[in-house]
C-alpha cells in the first residue's frame, strides 16, 4: 500500500527543520509514542537505528527506524519494521515562501501474516493516523512559534 499526505506549515523551513529535527519533540506530535530509544549510529542519520515503543489503544507496539536518508532541510526518509509492519518513509520539506513550507510525506506499506488482513481490510487507519501526525506536527510548529514570539516580545518588555 502506497500514498502521500502534505500539509502546508506556516513557518520558514529552517524553523520547520529545527522542530522536526530534534527526538525531544516527537511526543508533542506523536502522541501515541511511549519512548524513543537510540540503538546504534549517530541518531537521525544514514543508518542510526532507534527503538520506538507506541501505546495504540490497547495494544503496546515496537518498531525499529533506520535512518536512509538525512539531506535536509529537503528530505529525511528512513524505515520502520514492526510485528507483520515494514514501513518505508520518504519526508521532503520544500520552502513555499519566507514563511511557508510543504511537508510531504510518502508512505510505503508491506505487511506480513496476520497484518496482511488488517492492511487490506482497514487501509484508511493507516492513511489517516500518517495525515493526524503531519496535522499534529504543523499544530505544534506554528504553536511553538507563537509561543517563542511571545516570550522574546515579553524579554523585550522586561
Amino acid at each position: 500500500m502506497k500514498y502521500s499526505c502534505e500539509v502546508e506549515i506556516d513557518l520558514s523551513i529552517d524553523r520547520v527543520i529545527e522542530l522536526f529535527d530534534n527526538p525531544e519533540n516527537l511526543r508533542q506530535w506523536q502522541p501515541a509514542l511511549l519512548s524513543f530509544e537510540p540503538l546504534s549510529g549517530k541518531p537521525g542519520y544514514p543508518g542510526a537505528k532507534s527503538r520506538l515503543k507506541f501505546k495504540i489503544g490497547n495494544n503496546d507496539i515496537e518498531m525499529i527506524e533506520t535512518v536512509t536518508v538525512r539531506n535536509l532541510p529537503h528530505e529525511y526518509s528512513g524505515t520502520y519494521d514492526a510485528k507483520g509492519v515494514f514501513n518505508i518513509v520518504k519526508n521532503t520539506f520544500t520552502p513555499l515562501s519566507p514563511s511557508r513550507t510543504r511537508f510531504v510525506s510518502d508512505q510505503e506499506f508491506r505487511f506480513s501474516g496476520f497484518m496482511k488482513a488488517v492492511g487490506l481490510m482497514m487501509p484508511d487507519m493507516f492513511r489517516k493516523t500518517s495525515f493526524q501526525y503531519l496535522e499534529n506536527f504543523k499544530a505544534f510548529a506554528e504553536r511553538s512559534s507563537i509561543e517563542s514570539d511571545r516570550i522574546k516580545r515579553q524579554d523585550l518588555h522586561s
